[in-house]
């Protein structure tokens, strides 16, 4: 298998972690036609993947680490699809919330895994950037194709035919890892430090999204346990190497989609409640922001072998401030999402090679694993928090331009302090 056609399988992987975080939400009706329940229990159908999956999202990539990407990813891609077929056959929504949530336990190992491949696969630095190029363009389109194929999907099939998709894809996923063999990592797992890690992620996320002021008090008392863990751990979560060098790229990440997300929130309401459009018509508004992040990202890839992570970063954010900007401002919303697009295509895929490249060795999975709970942190806290501002999109895009200045000034002193 030639290596542009193992990325590509890799990245198939991955696009169906992204693709299951927004393809079920145009089935609830029709779960609720079939199974019943309470609202709250089909809000947990989509719920319970995304919070699992945020709360995995180290630990998946501690145990890539450990074990072995190669045999991580394998178990993560089959576990997925065979998720994937008992979630279709869910007898009740009891059954179905459960499978969802460890539907997201596998999608964490996914992903550390098949980040811990492409660093394997590809030590030089240049072809690694290209690599993840691929697996950016791919993955990005996961969020372009999630509500539009979920649609059809439940047109054709009903609601279980959203994940019978699943297992051939992860099949076709499978494909990336054949023949390759990695070695077992020599940094032992720190158990108490994941659980407590898993513990704040998972209640912070459940927090936020179902606005449970008791969960907040649980997620503070989870972050307080897991410093405290982590500070007197032989085998922390985040090494202090990575923290050391890559921090700058972990605050870019979770401040990026913090605005993002925050902003898609608020401009869905928008466009919805605002211009009175049909969530049809909604959903095609955003294709200016999509379809850059599924082309652009082979561009990015190209852009940081040859130059480097830091440029791409620090211009994604400025083109991410300036498109939220004109989204605020102008009616002209079609070229102001184009150039939000463009931002974030050049500064995701820029952001995970660049912390892969500045993890130590044998931590790959763990670095992946580190940014990614950084941006879902983000993204869980800017749609409960930029609500409440009074121009949440402003406010979103200044946030993004003050992290751009702060990226582009601490990244070259964090390099120099690790190295």
């Amino acid at each position: 298998m030639t290596s542009r056609l193992r990325s590509l399988s890799l990245a198939l992987a991955y696009f169906l972690v992204l693709l299951d975080t927004t393809v079920l939400t145009i089935a609830l009706p029709d779960i609720r036609a079939t199974l019943g329940g309470s609202l709250a229990g089909q809000q947990w159908a989509v719920n319970g993947y995304t919070v699992a999956f945020a709360a995995s999202l180290l630990v998946g990539g501690a145990v890539a680490d450990r074990y072995g990407a190669a045999r991580v990813f394998r178990v993560g891609v089959a576990a997925f699809g065979l998720l994937s077929a008992l979630c279709a056959l869910a007898p009740a929504l009891g059954a179905l919330v459960a499978l969802r949530a460890l539907l997201g336990v596998a999608g964490a190992l996914c992903l550390g895994g098949s980040l811990g491949l492409i660093a394997q696969l590809h030590p030089r630095p240049q072809e690694r950037a290209r690599a993840m190029g691929v697996w950016a363009a791919v993955t990005g389109s996961a969020l372009a194709l999630g509500p539009l194929l979920g649609g059809l999907l439940v047109d054709v099939g009903g609601w279980r035919a959203t994940f019978l998709i699943n297992p051939p894809l992860a099949a076709l996923g499978l494909l990336g890892a054949r023949g390759v063999v990695s070695p077992r990592g020599l940094r032992r797992i720190d158990w108490a430090v994941q659980a407590s890690a898993c513990a704040f992620l998972a209640s912070l996320a459940q927090a936020v999204t179902g606005r449970s002021p008791l969960l907040g008090v649980v997620a503070a008392a989870a972050l307080v346990a897991f410093v405290a863990v982590e500070r007197r751990s032989q085998a922390p979560a985040l090494p202090g190497g990575l923290l050391r060098a890559a921090w700058p790229e972990l605050v870019a990440g979770a401040v990026a989609n913090f605005a993002f997300s925050g902003a898609l929130f608020v401009l869905t309401l928008t466009l919805q409640e605002g211009r009175h459009l049909a969530p049809v018509a909604a959903g095609l508004a955003f294709l200016p922001l999509t379809l850059p992040m599924t082309v652009n990202p082979l561009l990015t890839g190209r852009l940081v072998a040859r130059y480097g992570a830091r440029a791409p970063i620090t211009g994604g954010l400025v083109l991410l401030a300036a498109g939220l900007a004109g989204v605020a401002r102008t009616d002209l919303l079609g070229p102001s999402l184009v150039v939000t697009g463009l931002g974030l295509s050049f500064c995701f895929p820029a952001l995970l090679a660049g912390v892969v490249a500045a993890a130590p060795p044998g931590t790959a999975g763990t670095a992946g694993g580190a940014v990614n709970a950084a941006r879902q942190v983000g993204a869980t806290l800017g749609v409960a928090v930029l609500g409440g501002f009074g121009d949440p999109l402003l406010v979103a895009a200044g946030l993004a331009a003050v992290t751009a200045v702060v990226y582009a000034a601490g990244s070259a002193r964090a390099r120099a302090a690790a190295g």
